[in-house]
């Protein structure tokens, strides 16, 4: 896992007063870590164009054409004059140095690279940047972000236009602004640049991760002497779309849970799935609201066990009942869990408004439900618990279909029923679902229950 924070100037400051590091030095290894990507991934003698803007993203801009001139084509063009101490000092340096600086932007560049506001933006762009941010995005070349692309808020909102980036190369930490869904789409690979002092120097502890690959940790059965019975037993009541409550069972099974029981009085099912009429003794988790509708057995619900609330029980206020318990999960998409936000009197609104404020509202349900683990589907899937927020973005458009929804809950679900805790069945649940879409070799729109089932078993 990664520190997120939500800005980093606190951090600079440190290094100034800590470490005695002052900004000159900072920006110098901010451009050299573009430096090193673009020497790295491009040919000598490509032409590359250089955005800057009038602060210090631009100033950021500057260093990177001096460190770049001797091996590349390069040109700057600047949005207006230097207005920051260090863009004046970096464009009087640029001139001494003879950095080519141009009044037009060409159509001939290999690599694009913005430099023309940084995380700062607080307001609209005007038609002037508007019409720079327009040319640049449709150059036929590579596009490099320095920092975050322009055009993105620091509440990662996008004001009217925003730079589309293959690449993002973020300095010193990760900010938050980089994982709103609004950005999915505009900040490519999002890199984080060295700043010339080790991570554990830089970065201060943080409430805010970063889901990685390398988080995952399987189910894995390493004790031999054992049974059905020692992996827990998750029930799932089936609904009038019985099909998405079975899909969430046989996902459980092949997730590590010993014994999986559909409640329902239908006796045609997959032989692998027990059923019974109603809550089971032996049961050690519930997965319930995946295909329900609104005619279940309430009575299901008077337990203490470990409960993953999911789906069409999002709509229904008894789940009002449970959200002062431990151990219960919320896994709701947008539409849900607008839904969520009006039952509990937290907020009244409409979808657009969430996902232009996606971390605002799970902050405000959770903490008003600080023992909740909500987990807000997305393009980047957010997990908080109190004030504890983890960040997943490793999913992608093949999840978009309809069952993984259903997938994902009998994962979290099978490990709740395990024995793990809330947060970590969810963590975990979540980064089997999006690592096991990123493995599948089929084109992106191809995915389905099957497929990402066969993937899952083989992480």
């Amino acid at each position: 896992m990664q520190n997120i924070y939500k800005e980093v100037n606190s951090l600079d400051e440190r290094c100034y007063t800590k470490y005695f590091l002052n900004e000159d030095i900072l920006m110098e290894h901010a451009a050299f870590s573009m430096y090193n990507y673009i020497n790295t991934n491009f040919k000598k003698n490509s032409n590359i164009l250089i955005v800057c803007g009038s602060g210090n993203n631009g100033a950021d801009g500057l260093v990177l054409a001096r460190l770049l001139d001797e091996y590349f084509n390069i040109e700057v063009y600047m949005s207006s004059e230097p207005k920051s101490e260090m863009s004046k000092i970096q464009k009087t340096r640029a001139n001494n140095t003879g950095i080519k600086f141009i009044n037009k932007i060409k159509n001939n560049y290999n690599v694009v690279v913005d430099c023309l506001f940084g995380s700062g933006l607080n307001k609209p762009l005007n038609s002037k940047y508007i019409d720079i941010i327009n040319k640049i995005n449709k150059l036929e070349a590579y596009k490099i972000a320095c920092d975050i692309p322009s055009g993105l808020n620091i509440n990662g909102q996008i004001t009217n236009i925003c730079f589309n980036a293959n690449t993002t190369i973020t300095m010193g930490a990760y900010k938050l602004c980089l994982f709103s869904d609004n950005t999915k789409d505009y900040v490519g690979n999002i890199i984080k640049a060295n700043l010339g002092i080790k991570t554990s120097l830089y970065e201060k502890s943080s409430k805010i991760k970063l889901l990685e690959l390398s988080d995952l940790k399987l189910p894995i059965r390493y004790k031999q002497n054992t049974n059905k019975g020692c992996f827990g037993h998750l029930c799932v009541p089936l609904g009038n779309k019985k099909g998405a409550g079975l899909i969430t069972c046989s996902t459980a099974l092949i997730f590590g849970v010993g014994l999986v029981t559909a409640i329902t009085k239908d006796k045609n099912l997959p032989n692998s799935i027990m059923y019974n009429e109603t809550l089971v003794k032996n049961t050690t988790a519930i997965a319930i609201g995946m295909g329900l509708g609104n005619d279940f057995d309430k009575s299901i619900l008077n337990t203490n066990l470990p409960i993953l609330f999911d789906a069409d029980i999002l709509y229904n206020d008894i789940i009002l009942e449970h959200l002062h318990k431990n151990n219960i999960v919320l896994t709701p998409h947008p539409k849900e869990f607008c839904s969520l936000l009006k039952l509990t009197d937290i907020a009244n609104i409409e979808i657009k408004e969430l996902q232009n404020n996606r971390f605002k509202y799970i902050n405000m349900f959770c903490k008003k439900y600080p023992n909740i683990v909500l987990l807000l589907k997305g393009a980047n899937t957010l997990i908080q618990q109190g004030k504890k927020l983890y960040i997943n973005p490793l999913g992608n458009s093949a999840l978009s279909f309809g069952g993984s929804g259903d997938i994902l809950a009998g994962l979290i679900s099978s490990l709740l029923a395990q024995g793990y805790s809330s947060l970590e069945a969810t963590i975990q649940g979540t980064l089997a679902h999006t690592i096991a879409a990123r493995n599948y070799k089929g084109n992106n729109y191809s995915l389905n229950v099957d497929d990402l089932i066969k993937e899952i078993k083989i992480l």
